[in-house]
């Protein structure tokens, strides 16, 4: 299958596969209040994650990333769990 590509022949970006977030990899250097506030509203259930990337252009693979590196491991992995179970109760959710 060929990529899409525009009038003029570039590739369109929604085409070319998104790179996952590597969780030891540093995200872009965000000031302790602006990290706090992200986990914040990750652990909000009426929060999603595109409002996250509006407000703070992180994206939903480096929110779990960071959540991974800031929180306790089994704070992460109840955080994940609730996370897929809203999902896969709802449409659109995190």
């Amino acid at each position: 299958m060929q990529p899409e590509t525009d009038a003029c022949g570039f590739l369109l970006t929604q085409s070319l596969p998104q790179p996952k977030a590597d969780p030891n990899m540093p995200i872009s250097p965000l000031d302790p209040t602006t990290e706090s506030e992200i986990i914040e509203m990750a652990l909000s259930d009426q929060i999603s994650f595109a409002h996250i990337q509006a407000l703070h252009g992180v994206n939903p693979d480096e929110v779990k990333a960071l959540m991974r590196r800031r929180l306790k491991p089994g704070s992460y992995r109840a955080w994940r769990k609730r996370v897929r179970e809203f999902s896969d109760r709802r449409a659109f959710y995190k």
